[in-house]
């Protein structure tokens, strides 16, 4: 295949046809199209974009690029979340036993954090004797016997968008809601879904820093996922604070169990059942979302959603019993110190960026593909805007690996929060939805 010109087409701001697009994911998958082609290529993209057509044929090619999850014939509709990315997200985890309650299906492929996002894949690392990877027969299996999975992208499923995206990272080509939208629903239209929820996050210490941005890319995404068979829908929500009262790796895992238990923090409790809602309305298992809502509500507290949790990790090889045991513990980590606040008032501010920071370098995250994650460092009982705290009351607590760590780390964080003297109302999670 000659490449140049395809560059240079899109160079000069033309449209490729849907073959010339499956083509050329199909070489450089194959290892005939150089990476520096490709490189310029994805910045050609960039900066002239992909028309509707475009963005379809490519996500398509990418999505065919390898394997895809197949299912026998069954009552249960296959369902799957994605998230944008943020601090303290952990919905992932309760919401796939809950899903499978509720009478779904979910093969949920997840992935891993790179700088200050958690990955879903690292907080499931925790678990003792957990895996993560598993072929995709043993996937399918799983889904048809337990109802959920949550595990990572084998190496036969989708192996452009891998290729690709390792480029985009290289190439500073990863900002292109075109790219971004193609990367992602490839990799969920491969799980062969009826329908699929988008959480698309902004704010501070999200991928998109405004509502516009990702109000944009929820439409691409929803568009796209509509039009390829995928019943799709997104909400966009907050990510200024960080969700939930805790994160880093095991912290999340924690509360992940406290939700499902019914004692999580409001606001965890408020997207997973959400999400699971929209899903349900989308599969028209429910007739409203009020009814979804409550239908949701009362599976998640019957306490079948636990129990499945349990029936999942132990299906993917986790030692139930050394979690169990993990879980009964305070802290996993060798040192915790409280950060308290300076003076008395109203939480007005908790900035997820500085806490998502702080969390990385202690070493809950990565700064490469590399790093070494230390899955025991966090922080939690983080205070919410809106709350109210003494002088010297907790702010939050710092898991680290030692007290010179705990030091510099307490000082950032300290920074992260702003105390107001009036209470200031603390701002919506879901800000809007879009459905196609």
């Amino acid at each position: 295949m000659n490449f140049l010109p395809l560059i240079e087409s899109k160079r000069e701001g033309k449209i490729l046809a849907p073959a010339q697009i499956q083509e050329l994911i199909r070489e450089f998958t194959a290892g005939k199209i150089p990476d520096y082609q490709m490189a310029a290529m994805l910045m050609a993209i960039f900066f002239r974009g992909l028309n509707t057509d475009e963005t379809t044929a490519l996500t398509l090619a990418m999505r065919d690029s390898g394997d895809v999850l197949t299912f026998p014939k069954d009552k249960r509709p296959l369902v799957d979340k994605h998230s944008t990315g943020g601090i303290g997200d952990k919905v992932s985890l309760p919401l796939a036993p809950l899903l499978a309650c509720l009478g779904f299906r979910v093969p949920m492929i997840s992935g891993r954090g790179l700088g200050i996002t958690g990955g879903t894949l690292d907080k499931l690392d925790s678990i003792p004797g957990f895996k993560t990877l598993l072929p995709a027969a043993q996937i399918s299996k799983l889904v048809q016997k337990v109802g959920c999975v949550i595990c990572g992208q084998t190496d036969t499923m989708v192996p452009a968008d891998k290729k690709i995206y390792a480029l985009r990272d290289a190439s500073g080509t990863v900002p292109s809601i075109q790219l971004i939208t193609a990367s992602i629903l490839s990799k969920k239209l491969a799980e062969s879904l009826d329908a699929l929820i988008l959480d698309v996050k902004f704010g501070c210490a999200a991928f998109m820093q405004t509502k516009a941005d990702a109000r944009k890319l929820a439409q691409a995404m929803v568009s796209l996922g509509n039009q390829c068979g995928t019943d799709t829908r997104a909400i966009l929500t907050d990510m200024n604070t960080p969700l939930g009262r805790a994160a880093g790796n095991w912290l999340e895992v924690k509360e992940s169990v406290e939700c499902l238990e019914g004692k999580g923090p409001l606001d965890l409790l408020e997207l997973v059942v959400d999400s699971a809602a929209h899903l349900l309305v989308q599969t028209r298992k429910a007739k409203s979302l009020a009814a979804a809502r409550e239908l949701a509500t009362e599976c998640l507290q019957s306490g079948e959603p636990r129990k499945k949790w349990d029936e999942m990790i132990v299906a993917q090889g986790a030692d139930l019993k050394a979690f169990n045991r993990k879980l009964a513990k305070e802290s996993t980590a060798k040192v915790v110190v409280e950060v308290k606040a300076g003076a008395a008032g109203y939480i007005s501010k908790c900035d997820a960026r500085i806490i998502g920071e702080v969390i990385r370098d202690i070493g809950g995250g990565r700064l490469t593909k590399e790093s070494v994650i230390n899955y025991d460092v966090g922080v939690d009982c983080i205070a919410k805007p809106g709350e109210r705290v003494e002088k010297n009351g907790v702010l939050c607590r710092v898991h680290v690996s030692d007290a010179g760590q705990a030091k510099g780390a307490t000082a950032r964080l300290r920074a992260a929060f702003e105390i107001s003297g009036k209470r200031v109302k603390a701002g919506r999670l879901v800000v809007e939805v879009i459905s196609g």
